[in-house]
C-alpha cells in the first residue's frame, strides 16, 4: 500500500492549530503580566505599618521570562502528543478502509473491514462491506446463469448434430426408395408396394421432425405457474393410457387416495408426465403391471419389466438414445422421450429419479414435487 498522506496532513494541520494557541496564549501572558496591579505589605514594627513597594512590571516580565520557557517547552509537548494520538485516531480506521478495499479490488473473497465505530467512518466502513458482498453475490449469479448458458448452448449442439444424424438415415432410405422406383429398377417396379413404404416413411419423419421442434421449445418462456391439485391432474392425465394399457392386456393400477397440490407450469408438467406413462405402458409385457401412485410430495410410476442396467440408465436421458432392446424405431420410439422429462424437469427445478425395483421385478420413475 502507498504510504498514507492523510496522516501527515492531519497532523500538521493539529500540531499547527496548537502551535498557535500555544504562542498566542504565552504572548497574551507575556504582555498582560506586567500590567497587573498588586500590593504588598510588610510586618509591624514600633514605628507602625511598613509598606513595601516595588517595581511591580519588572518583577513579573522577569517571572515570565523565566517561566516561559518551561511553560512553552511542556504545551508543545503535548501539542505534538495530542496531534499524534488525534491524527492516529482519525487515520487509522481510514487506513484499515484503504487496504481492505486494495484487496476487494482483487477480488479477496476474505476481505473485510473491520470498523466497529458509531460514527461516520463506522458507518463508511459498513457501507462497503454490504457494498462487497452484493458486488460478490452479482459476480456469483452471473458465474452460475454464464455457465447455465453455456451448457444450455453446448446441449442444443449436441442436440442438432444427433438430431441431423437421426434424420439423415430415414432420408436416405426413402431418396434411395424413390429413385430405384423412378428407375424401376428389380422389384421397386411394384409401386403398389412400394409407395406406401414411401409414405409411411415420410410420416416417420414427419413425426420425427415435429418432435425435434417440439424439444428445441423447451429451452424458452414457459406458461407462468399455478396451484394444481395433483390427484385431479394425475387422474386426468392416465385416461388415454388406462384404455391404450388394456388394449394390450396390460393391468393399469391406479391409486390416488394422498392429495397434495403444487405450484407449477401445468402444460410443460403434463408433457414431462405423459412421456413417462407413455415409455410406461410401451415397455411393459402383456399380463403384467403398471402402478400410478401418490405418496408424500411425491408421484410414483412403476411397470414390471426387465430392469435396465445402472450404467445404461443415464444414457436414457440423452437425445435419440435407445436401449439395446429396442433400437428399432417402430418398437423404441425416437429416442426423445426421457431427453424431453429431463429438460422440462430440471427446467422447473423438479428433482426425479430412475431406478430399478428388485420385488416385481421391473422399473421405478419418481417425480419429487
Amino acid at each position: 500500500m502507498r504510504r498514507s498522506k492523510l496522516f501527515s496532513k492531519i497532523f500538521l494541520y493539529t500540531l499547527g492549530i496548537m502551535f498557535f494557541i500555544v504562542l498566542v496564549t504565552h504572548g497574551l501572558i507575556y504582555w498582560l503580566a506586567p500590567r497587573m496591579q498588586f500590593e504588598m505589605s510588610g510586618s509591624k514594627d514600633t514605628a507602625g505599618m511598613v509598606v513595601v513597594s516595588i517595581n511591580q512590571a519588572k518583577f513579573v516580565t522577569q517571572a515570565v521570562v523565566k517561566a516561559l520557557p518551561f511553560s512553552l517547552g511542556c504545551s508543545l509537548l503535548i501539542s505534538v502528543l495530542c496531534s499524534l494520538l488525534f491524527s492516529k485516531v482519525i487515520t487509522d480506521p481510514m487506513k484499515r478502509i484503504s487496504e481492505t478495499t486494495e484487496r476487494m479490488m482483487n477480488l479477496d473473497r476474505t476481505a473485510s473491514c473491520h470498523v466497529h465505530s458509531k460514527d461516520e467512518i463506522g458507518t463508511l466502513a459498513q457501507n462497503v462491506n454490504d457494498l462487497y458482498t452484493n458486488l460478490l453475490s452479482t459476480i456469483e449469479n452471473l458465474e452460475q446463469e454464464k455457465e447455465h448458458v453455456s451448457e444450455m448452448e453446448r446441449a442444443k449442439v449436441d442436440f442438432l448434430r444427433a438430431a441431423s444424424h437421426e434424420l439423415k438415415t430415414p432420408v436416405t432410405a426413402l431418396n434411395a426408395t424413390l429413385e430405384n422406383m423412378i428407375l424401376g429398377v428389380g422389384k421397386y417396379q411394384d409401386y403398389a408396394t412400394y409407395l406406401p413404404e414411401c409414405k409411411e416413411m415420410a410420416e416417420q419423419l414427419s413425426g420425427m421432425i415435429h418432435e425435434i421442434l417440439e424439444t428445441s421449445k423447451l429451452n424458452t418462456a414457459m406458461e407462468p405457474a399455478r396451484p394444481v391439485d395433483i390427484s385431479e391432474l394425475l387422474a386426468e392425465l392416465c385416461q388415454p393410457y388406462q384404455l391404450i394399457a388394456a388394449a394390450h392386456q396390460i393391468n393399469f393400477c391406479l391409486n390416488l387416495a394422498m392429495r397434495f397440490s403444487a405450484t407449477l407450469p401445468v402444460s410443460a408438467f403434463c408433457k414431462a408426465a405423459s412421456n413417462v406413462l407413455a415409455n410406461a405402458v410401451t415397455y411393459t409385457p402383456k399380463g403384467k403391471t403398471v402402478s400410478v401412485y401418490l405418496t408424500e410430495r411425491e408421484i410414483v410410476i412403476e411397470n414390471e419389466c426387465t430392469p435396465i442396467s445402472e450404467k445404461e440408465i443415464p444414457h436414457l436421458f440423452e437425445p435419440f438414445y435407445r436401449p439395446d432392446f429396442s433400437r428399432n424405431r417402430e418398437s423404441g420410439g425416437n429416442g426423445l422421450g426421457l431427453y424431453i422429462v429431463k429438460t422440462i424437469l430440471t427446467s422447473m427445478n423438479i428433482s426425479y429419479s430412475f431406478s430399478p425395483m428388485k420385488y416385481p421385478l421391473g422399473m421405478r420413475f419418481s417425480i419429487r414435487l
